[in-house]
């Protein structure tokens, strides 16, 4: 077995390794449908439609036209495809702006024509269309809130769908009698592709009475205009048996699974095991991270439930209940959290990053720790558990200097999680 002198290139490497596993350059080309007698228009969302678009139309040897959105900063050239920008996480107009546009340019279709949807994580703040006499504030409220309750991304779907114009199906909905063929990057747990970018494209079986269910479970202060309206018929989504899917196709083609694997192969190719814990794991940041150091602490110190040296990988999407007001995302929420778990154990280094290079408040996907992370803020007169307890990861990470910043990756299969014991 290998001795990694250097953990956080290691670390690095894998996380690339992982992205790449998902690169639209790679998983487009075995996903590309059949050519359609009529006219082909590409729409799309998240904060990878860009590249995917830019790949698609390489790809694609017929005539196109279309446009997707992105998140500010995450666009790539293409030469028949429009690429807008909007704000994520929360909505904003050019997000309005872009909803209509993807409408308009399914609009008038026929049977003949082929819509190509490049959906990926992120889509939901990129695709704001209040329904039945909301307006942008009411949507932004309520993506303010679910942003805030530590809920699953199973039930902030659930409950966006039911306030939305285009999320839910409708978006194919309003293609139709065009075929839909939806080329998902999941960045969900169990990879439901209906729930990603909450599913424009693609229904689901979900009620309004289940998104009141996930109102009141997290006890989510919603404007009453909301809440009336989810009660109301009105805001029933369409059924995946309503004949405008019946020609639709989903094809999943990138995931947290295929990239976890990759990671691990790489980890193998330089001398270290490497175990899976999950591809799917949810909770909240801070628990996620205690529990993850006390496995890093076993291993560490009792060479159990595996032997040293061994690379832990896990994916999933962990959520972050707004406590305080500081900087950071969930990923460097469930750094602080671990690397407080793991002080002073000796051989225990871990990244986590979100695989789209963006994690929460900040321009950086996440961070680095190691057994000596507590030590060193404690030396540069900080307190780990006070900044975690403000939600504050992101100031405890840039003080010691571990903060990682690739950039924008032109994908996004959610939480990537290595933690390295040796």
């Amino acid at each position: 077995m290998a001795v990694i002198a250097d953990p956080k290139a290691f670390l690095e490497s894998l996380f690339h390794a992982a992205v790449a596993a998902a690169d639209p350059a790679r998983v487009l080309a075995a996903n590309l449908p059949e050519k359609p007698k009529g006219r082909t228009v590409v729409i799309g969302a998240g904060k990878g439609a860009a590249q995917m678009a830019q790949v698609f139309e390489r790809l694609w040897d017929g005539p196109l036209t279309g446009a997707v959105v992105t998140r500010y900063g995450y666009g790539a050239r293409c030469e028949r495809i429009e690429v807008l920008e909007a704000s994520h996480p929360l909505p904003d107009e050019n997000g309005l702006t872009a909803s209509r546009r993807l409408l308009d340019e399914v609009s008038g279709l026929t049977e003949d024509d082929l819509v190509v949807a490049l959906i990926c994580g992120g889509g939901s703040a990129l695709l704001p269309m209040p329904a039945g006499g909301l307006t942008l504030d009411d949507e932004i409220a309520v993506n303010r809130a679910l942003l805030a309750s530590g809920a699953p991304i199973s039930a902030m779907n659930a409950i966006r769908k039911h306030v939305s114009g285009i999320k839910g199906g409708r978006l194919a909905q309003a293609a139709w009698p065009a075929r839909v063929v939806s080329l998902v990057v999941s960045d969900i747990p169990g990879d439901d592709p209906a729930l990603v970018a909450s599913g424009p494209t693609i229904p689901d079986d979900s009620t309004r009475e289940d998104a009141l269910r996930q109102i009141e479970r997290y006890r989510l202060e919603l404007p009453e205009k909301v809440m009336a309206f989810i009660r109301s018929e009105a805001s029933a989504a369409p059924k995946p048996t309503d004949q405008a899917f019946r020609r639709n196709e989903v094809r999943l083609v990138a995931s947290a699974a295929v990239s976890l694997e990759a990671a691990a192969k790489t980890a193998r190719a330089a001398g270290v095991e490497a175990v899976i814990l999950s591809d799917a794991i949810e909770g909240e940041a801070r628990e996620v991270g205690r529990v993850h150091a006390a496995i890093a602490r076993e291993v560490a110190v009792k060479n159990r439930p595996f032997q040293k040296p061994v690379v832990m990988l896990s994916g999933g999407e962990t959520t972050v209940t707004i406590r305080g007001k500081g900087k950071g995302g969930r990923n460097s929420e469930f750094l602080l959290s671990l690397a407080l778990g793991i002080d002073g154990t000796e051989g225990i280094s871990a990244l986590a990053a979100d695989t789209d290079g963006i994690d929460g408040s900040e321009d950086n996907a996440g961070a680095f720790a190691d057994a000596t992370s507590v030590a060193r803020l404690v030396a540069a007169g900080i307190d780990g558990a006070a900044l975690l307890d403000r939600n504050d990861a992101w100031s405890a990470f840039d003080a010691v200097g571990d903060i990682f910043k690739p950039g924008p990756t032109g994908t996004n299969v959610n939480d990537f999680r290595a933690i390295l014991v040796q």
